[in-house]
């Protein structure tokens, strides 16, 4: 037989067991998305009476109605029957009589009265419950082992079914059970601390059902004595370790965060840092709040810069008072911003360029058919540093050196590479035959080895993998001849200027303002950017990349069709990735001599070109912003592509 000291220690670990099941049934209960559980799956809560779920007793009906607590703080809880709570609890009876003779035919009969009121639920409460049927033949045999395991299990039980209570917040029910477990023999350590359980529910329930309110009518920390954020810490006063306020403050400052981001969406970045300082009062070393701050910076500095653009782009247009205020507006943002100075000096030199305007979108139509050119979006004017810094990782020799380009004129881009439907229009129009036919084939996938193979077959109506293209693909297969013959004929049916991107031109759209690894910043993105060679991307076949980046995953394996993810800073999509492209550079090994104004550097009858940008099978490396290599002209492949550009 056990000693005093071994069941109370057994009596204690349970007690503890069940502060954690309660614990947990709290989160459950408040926030069940916590457990991926949306509410409106959950069934309501069980009825609140003295039995535990029938389902293992045959033949009897189904559960009573479910009657829901008076103040619901949440979405009702589904808890597990009461035998699997109590075999979860580990409760075990080590202090059982020893019998020395069989029980009597009457206690017999009480025995089995006592089971069935058991099973029936009939736990305590009349001279027939299982509680007063056990009590009485214990007193007829007070060594009967089956009466004492029969008392032991009624005592459980009941203490299972108030931690169920306590659980879904039924104060009512719990107090009910807790008086029926009074009257259960070495049941006080059990109703001592049920008794601290339901004394916390009673003080802590209305706060959080009170705060959850709050939360949901917008009141997370204002106005003062009526929000959320007062009655969450009243909650952790009373209780510290209460799981279900500790959750509603990490809510009430995701609301205070997202005030802060939805005040820079609206340029305030004043109010963005009074939210960051009222959420930092919330939880001053949270995660969450890391993350902001450090977004909102970026977007200060990204905004501060976008603006300084726009104020160059507006000199560049001779707007001088408009050039004015956008430079006052970047410095009101970023005081400190770099470029400010430079441009206060260029100010008093502004000439007019376009009458477009940075980041406006436009189509020209045909003056002789009908038709129109692909969406146009104007590129601001600016200067940048080309190439790769000496610090880049991947960084190449013919990315060297870095040198400053002024972009001085206005271009326009298209908005992404040029898809086949568009391309196929071009043909149809006027009858050009596309150096993959007139030549035959292309450079395509093939699955089967994972690399790029020769196919004669394959033309520019084909896909990467050489079979039939979606038309909202991007145009593939295609040699700088195409891309060239494709913007001519724009020309002449516009009566505007269109050509390929010069090397410097695609690189300036290419970043877009940034002058980071690649346009979204020096990492892995951390969003759906662009596709590109992610490390959870899978090919058909289940093929993986050897070289991507680690933990991106775009969801292509193959060119995605255009416009399918993020524009980059100056409006242009798929730019980083998807298709490299075609521009009108002839090939040289570095940057010596290279123009710094912006023009393509053309040898007259070269027949390398260059190509930018990176692809849906480019390295991380070479889809870096500075990342450029040659091609002979006639090549075509299903990696390479096209875009646009006319010249304001």
């Amino acid at each position: 037989m056990p000693s005093k000291e071994t069941v109370r220690r057994q009596r204690a670990l349970g007690g503890a067991v069940g502060v954690v099941v309660l614990g947990m049934a709290l989160v459950y209960h408040f926030f069940p998305r916590v457990f991926h559980v949306e509410p409106s799956t959950i069934a309501a809560k069980r009825a609140m009476n003295l039995s535990p779920l029938p389902s293992a007793v045959p033949g009897q009906g189904a559960s009573p109605a479910p009657r829901l607590a008076e103040v619901d703080a949440g979405p009702p809880l589904t808890l597990a029957p009461t035998e699997v709570i109590v075999a979860r609890l580990g409760h075990k009876n080590e202090n059982l009589p020893e019998q020395l003779s069989a029980d009597t035919p009457e206690v017999e009969a009480l025995l089995a009265r006592a089971a069935k009121a058991l099973h029936a639920g009939q736990l305590a409460g009349d001279e027939n419950s299982a509680a007063a049927l056990y009590e009485q033949a214990l007193k007829d045999k007070p060594d009967s082992r089956r009466a004492a395991q029969g008392l032991f299990e009624v005592r459980a039980r009941l203490v299972a079914e108030i931690n169920q209570d306590l659980a879904v917040g039924d104060a009512d029910s719990a107090g009910d059970l807790l008086d029926a477990l009074k009257t259960i023999p070495d049941s006080s350590d059990d109703v001592t601390q049920l008794q601290g359980k339901l004394k916390i529910l009673n003080q802590a329930r209305p706060l959080l059902a009170k705060a959850a309110s709050l939360l949901q009518q917008g009141n997370v920390d204002q106005p003062a004595g009526n929000n959320a954020l007062e009655l969450y810490r009243q909650v952790q006063q009373l209780d510290p370790d209460n799981a279900v306020a500790q959750q509603g403050i990490l809510q009430v400052q995701r609301a205070v965060l997202d005030r802060a981001l939805a005040a820079v969406a609206q340029n305030d970045f004043k109010g963005a840092d009074q939210a960051l300082a009222e959420a930092a009062q919330v939880l001053p070393d949270s995660p969450a709040l890391h993350d902001v701050r450090t977004r909102v910076d970026g977007m200060r500095q990204g905004r501060a810069n976008g603006i300084l653009a726009q104020a160059r782009s507006a000199l560049d247009a001779g707007n001088l008072t408009l050039a004015q205020q956008l430079a006052d507006q970047a410095k009101a943002i970023s005081p400190d911003l770099v470029g400010l100075a430079d441009f206060n000096e260029r100010l008093t030199n502004a000439r007019l360029y376009a009458s477009y305007k940075p980041g406006q979108v436009f189509t020209d139509h045909f003056v002789d058919m009908p038709g129109q050119t692909p969406a146009m979006v104007v590129v601001p004017t600016g200067s940048f540093q080309m190439g790769a810094p000496d610090n880049e990782a991947g960084r190449q020799d013919a990315e060297t050196p870095q040198h400053e380009v002024a972009i001085a004129k206005g271009f326009a881009l298209s908005r992404s590479a040029i898809t086949v439907g568009q391309f196929r229009d071009f043909v149809r129009a006027s009858g050009y035959q596309p150096d993959s036919v007139k030549l035959g084939g292309a450079s395509v996938y093939d699955e089967g080895t994972g690399a790029m193979r020769d196919d004669g077959s394959a033309s520019w109506q084909d896909d990467y993998a050489g079979k039939q293209a979606d038309s909202r693909l991007p145009v593939v297969n295609i040699s700088w001849n195409d891309a060239k013959a494709y913007a001519d004929w724009l020309s002449q049916r516009t009566g505007k200027a269109y050509r390929l991107p010069s090397e410097a031109e695609f690189e300036y759209a290419l970043r877009g303002g940034t002058s980071s690894r690649y346009w979204w910043g020096d990492g892995a993105p951390t969003s759906k950017v662009e596709n590109l060679t992610g490390g959870q991307d899978r090919s058909p076949s289940g093929r993986r990349w050897s070289n991507a980046f680690p933990g991106y995953r775009d969801g292509y394996w193959g060119p995605a069709p255009v416009m399918s993810f993020a524009a980059n800073p100056f409006g242009l999509y798929d730019i980083g990735g998807n298709v490299s492209e075609w521009v009108q550079d002839c090939w040289h090994d570095s940057y010596l001599r290279a123009p710094r104004d912006g023009s393509a550097w053309v040898n007259p009858g070269c027949g390398v070109r260059v190509v930018r940008g990176g692809s849906w099978g480019s390295s991380p490396e070479q889809v870096r912003s500075a990342y450029r290599q040659g091609a002979d002209a006639s090549v075509r492949s299903g990696r390479v592509g096209f875009r646009v550009l006319r010249e304001l």
